[in-house]
């Protein structure tokens, strides 16, 4: 059974590891912004979601990442039903989120979430492809 928790500091080295992309600066400040919920089963980490702030306020899901064993499993929905509620509780209206052009499944895997395209963006000398955005009103 899968358990989501907000991050704390002992998940840091993991979180570093399987965030790749970022420095360990930058992961401490976002766990303890409490802008992490990592999944767990069997009490091992095999996911995350790392989100910030549209604006300061809109909830942007920046990164969503599941080990490969666990994929197509309910641990991505687990990670996300469990930001919504959180930010549903923080009082949040919108949610958003963005992958690449040329992602497929995570398109995909937004719709079936229940996120509308909103729009797109090039960022040129960023990426190859237009970065596009998607919405999720909340009830």
């Amino acid at each position: 059974m899968v358990e989501v928790a907000s991050a704390s500091q002992a998940d840091i080295d993991w979180l570093v590891r399987e965030d790749a992309n970022l420095a360990q600066a930058w992961v401490s400040r976002c766990v303890a912004l409490g802008e992490y919920f990592v999944a767990r089963e069997a009490g091992e980490i095999v996911g995350f979601l790392r989100f910030s702030r549209f604006w300061g306020r809109v909830p942007y899901m920046e990164m969503i990442r599941i080990q490969p064993a666990y994929r197509r499993s309910g641990v991505g929905s687990a990670l996300f039903v469990a930001w919504e509620e959180a930010m549903r509780g923080e009082g949040a209206r919108l949610l958003m989120t963005s992958c690449e052009c040329d992602e497929s499944r995570p398109q995909d895997w937004h719709h079936r979430n229940g996120f509308t395209e909103t729009g797109a963006i090039e960022l040129r000398g960023l990426q190859s492809v237009p970065e596009v955005f998607f919405i999720k009103h909340l009830a």
